[in-house]
């Protein structure tokens, strides 16, 4: 049984990430999210479903891309939302803490079909804690359990990603990037949690919808 508390032991991730167009060095305006997971788990697929709208049945491993979109800043400006896709392989520790240290945001994605993905969490959860040190209280950081389309193969719970979240006091949601499934609300409701500027994917959804403004804990 995979311990719902994240207090098991720490094991090698070994993550990639998709392809898409890479994007120069990040401006002041830009809101930085950085999307980590272990490999397999749908990381690209959900950020080209949301950036692109398109998804890929293959599985092409990267080392790292980025994208950027456009959204609402205090609703009356724009700034741009940069989506690093990220390597979550342990042969690349330097890249992962670079990718936490400028991170503003954090998508944290595994597969509702394998349980060692939602384990291989862990070393990247200790990483955020110790590169953002106590400003992680104030990170906004959502917990994706992808695939949710594959319900025969499911191998972690509703239940247990919400007990997660719960204890780490983050945002939960269930997607499916094939089926565009609250793919849209997964980055709504990530922008929501931000406490320092009021962001949302449009102008007219100042709020994002269903978000909830809170701040994220890990514990």
């Amino acid at each position: 049984m995979l311990d719902t508390d994240f207090s098991i032991e720490a094991t090698a991730a070994t993550t990639t990430a998709g392809s898409g167009s890479k994007v120069a060095e990040a401006s002041t305006s830009d809101y930085r999210v950085a999307v980590f997971g272990a490999g397999g788990v749908g990381k690209s697929s959900i950020t080209q479903r949301f950036v692109k709208g398109t998804f890929n049945e293959n599985y092409v491993p990267t080392i790292e891309d980025t994208y950027r979109q456009v959204i609402s800043c205090n609703q009356k400006n724009v700034c741009t939302l940069q989506i690093t896709d990220t390597t979550g392989s342990h042969q690349f520790p330097a890249m992962q803490r670079l990718s936490i240290s400028k991170g503003n945001a954090f998508i944290l994605i595994y597969s509702v079909t394998n349980k060692q993905s939602f384990a291989e969490l862990v070393p990247i959860i200790e990483m955020m804690k110790e590169v953002k040190g106590n400003a992680i209280a104030e990170t906004p950081i959502m917990l994706v359990g992808n695939k949710k389309d594959e319900e025969s193969k499911r191998e972690v719970s509703s239940n247990s990603g919400q007990k997660v979240a719960t204890n780490m006091e983050c945002g939960f949601i269930e997607t499916s990037a094939k089926n565009n499934e609250n793919i849209t609300e997964l980055f709504q409701q990530l922008l929501a949690l931000e406490k320092k500027r009021q962001l949302a994917l449009t102008m007219d959804d100042p709020d994002g919808k269903n978000g909830k403004k809170k701040g994220c804990h890990i514990m």
